[in-house]
This record gives C-alpha cells, sequence and structure tokens, in this order.
C-alpha cells in the first residue's frame, strides 16, 4: 500500500521516499507525490533520484492500493530512500483544468434551466474537455455556460478537501451525479471530497488549486455533436 501524499497536499512538489519495491523499470514506494493517470487526469511526469542517478517517471498506474512508477531505465534494488520531483508546470496546469471543469459542472448542475448533466471529461495539459447529455445544446448556451463559470473564477472561492464514510457521502444528494459513481462510494471505506465553498461539492480523487481564482480565465474553443443528446465542449485557460 502506498501512502498517497498528493491526495493530502496537491501543491508538494519533491519529498523523500523508500523505495519498497522494484521491478526492473517498475517501481513501488512507501509514499508518493506522483498522481497516477485516472478520473480523466493524465498522470505526473517527473524524477527519481536514488543512488546517485537521476531517472525520469514517464508513467504512474494505480493497481489496487499501489501506485506504480515507470522509469526510463532500471532500478534493481529496494529500501532505499530516494527523492522524487514531480514536473510542477503539468501538474498545476491539471490542477487548473480539474477545477474548471468542477466549476463548470456546478453551473450546469445548479442551474435554474438545469441545462443537463456532465458525462465525462478529459483533460491535457493544454486544454480540457467536457462530454454533456443534453437535451438541447447550442454555441449560445455553451457560451452562457462558460460566463458564468467565470464569474464563479473572479469571486474567489476557496477549495476545500474533506473525508467522510461511504454512508456520509452517500446521505448528501448529488455527492455523486453518476450511478458508477454511487456504486464506487459504496465501495470506499473513506470519500475524498472537494468542495468549492458556497458553490458545490462533489466526491473525487484529483488534484485542484486552492482558490477559484487560480484556474484563471476559460475560454471555449469548440463544441461538437457526438450523437441525439451526447454533446462535447472544449476549454483552454489563460491567466491566472
Amino acid at each position: 500500500m502506498t501512502e498517497k501524499l498528493y491526495l493530502q497536499n496537491s501543491y508538494i512538489k519533491e519529498t523523500r521516499s523508500k523505495l519498497t519495491a522494484s521491478t526492473e523499470n517498475i517501481l513501488e514506494f512507501d509514499r508518493t507525490i506522483f498522481y497516477p493517470t485516472g478520473g480523466g487526469q493524465p498522470c505526473d511526469t517527473g524524477t527519481i533520484r536514488a543512488n546517485g542517478k537521476l531517472f525520469n517517471v514517464v508513467e504512474v498506474t494505480k493497481q489496487g492500493e499501489s501506485v506504480l512508477h515507470r522509469i526510463d531505465g532500471e532500478l534493481n534494488t529496494t529500501n532505499i530512500e530516494v527523492m522524487q520531483e514531480i514536473d510542477w508546470n503539468r501538474r498545476y496546469s491539471h490542477m487548473r483544468y480539474h477545477t474548471a471543469i468542477h466549476i463548470i459542472d456546478a453551473v450546469v448542475h445548479h442551474s435554474s434551466g438545469k441545462y443537463g448533466m456532465i458525462t465525462g471529461s478529459q483533460i491535457y495539459q493544454d486544454r480540457a474537455r467536457v462530454d454533456f447529455d443534453f437535451q438541447d445544446f447550442s454555441r449560445e448556451l455553451a457560451e452562457r455556460i462558460i460566463e458564468d463559470s467565470n464569474k464563479v473564477v473572479m469571486e474567489k472561492h476557496p477549495i476545500l478537501i474533506r473525508e467522510m464514510t461511504s454512508e456520509e457521502a452517500l446521505s448528501i444528494p448529488d455527492l455523486a451525479r453518476t450511478e458508477p459513481g454511487r456504486e464506487l462510494i459504496k465501495k470506499l471505506g473513506v470519500v475524498r471530497v472537494i468542495e468549492i465553498k458556497d458553490i458545490d461539492a462533489q466526491a473525487d480523487g484529483g488534484t485542484h488549486v486552492n482558490n477559484t481564482a487560480e484556474v484563471g480565465k476559460i475560454h471555449l474553443s469548440g463544441i461538437e455533436s457526438k450523437g441525439k443528446r451526447n454533446k462535447r465542449m472544449s476549454i483552454v485557460l489563460t491567466g491566472q
């Protein structure tokens, strides 16, 4: 089992850890700051310094409660101390886009018109996309959603991390907004919740900024129809 420091504090850029398992170029540590691919968010990359050598971390995945790090070399040893360092620019970009998606989700979900619901999303370092189930969708509506989302950004809402039991989480309406999400909560002993203060709260396992102001300005870069009700919105962020 790996202690997941990225869930406790998304702003940790480097840390020391112990190498607990090594199979050629796949490493496992007692704790890590590297976020593994999941939930529409790409993994972190960065470096591992061990035995006087520097290795690039090129892929991070989760396997059960373990986090596995693939490096660009071989390190066939264990029980040594290493220094982990993430590519901060990549991580921070993912944090900003992930929070932007939560803001858009909140605007859509809590809108007086009940526009529809988000069905999925994908984050990249320089952009993101959000998929919706919408009865009616148009560029005008998409632009209205982005405008309302930018208002939330500019209001500078703090973003808090809370933990609760699955029973508590299931008792809160809309903490998980899809049936798969609710089923996942039932299997978890502890549920991590991301709260945009006074705006919204959702069960989530990703990394986020501390305040909506850090997101910057959200721009609509495109819309697509993926079917009768399946629509897609693409966004980019500027400034901070």
